[in-house]
């Protein structure tokens, strides 16, 4: 199993196209082999963040008294915002335990940090409708489309921004950023 410095190492220099195609070939055995699983999704969106002009943390642990208490997938802070990052990168839609986890901590930190879970395969449909309910935390959904479209076009904080305005004004917080013209693109790849 590899060490978080070897995953920054591996992806800390990679430009958005070297992104784009190690992340298109994320099936292979090589890639497999490399990566342990879920690492990639993780460290990939952090740096494609980073690359638009976010400060990022990579994954990291939180321990009190040296006992571990949470797990971060990473976080990333640009002009007012403050995220924490939950990753999944399964083949069945993720269900509610995530978003479970991510309002708790969400609970523990100052009450401006909001939450995204990126998600490949999607979400349940428990855990959409949950996601209707995380106030006073924001806990904002994204799907492998989005994360995919975001990636190619390198629009990750235009996305979060249109998430949380969509969130705040309509109180929807699994908005689909994806231009319709751009859904039935992505899923002929």
């Amino acid at each position: 199993m590899a060490s978080s410095k070897d995953y920054i190492a591996k992806i800390g220099t990679k430009n958005r196209e070297e992104l784009i195609a190690l992340w298109n070939t994320r099936d292979s055995t090589t890639i497999k082999n490399d990566w342990d699983q879920g690492k990639l999704l993780e460290y990939t969106l952090l740096r494609a963040f980073e690359l638009e002009g976010a400060n990022i943390r990579w994954p990291y642990d939180v321990r009190i008294n040296k006992t571990l208490m949470e797990q971060i997938d990473g976080s990333i802070q640009f002009e007012h915002f403050y995220v924490l990052v939950e990753c999944k990168d399964k083949q069945y839609a993720v269900n509610i335990e995530p978003f479970a986890k991510m309002r708790n901590q969400l609970m523990r930190r100052p009450s401006a940090v909001i939450g995204c879970i990126f998600s490949t395969s999607g979400f349940s449909e428990p855990a959409l409708v949950l996601s209707q309910f995380s106030a006073p935390q924001t806990i904002l959904l994204w799907n492998g489309d989005e994360f995919e479209y975001c990636l190619e076009n390198g629009c990750f904080i235009d996305g979060l921004k249109k998430k949380f305005k969509k969130a705040t004004e309509e109180f929807v917080f699994n908005y689909n950023i994806v231009p319709d013209n751009q859904v039935a693109a992505l899923s002929k790849d």
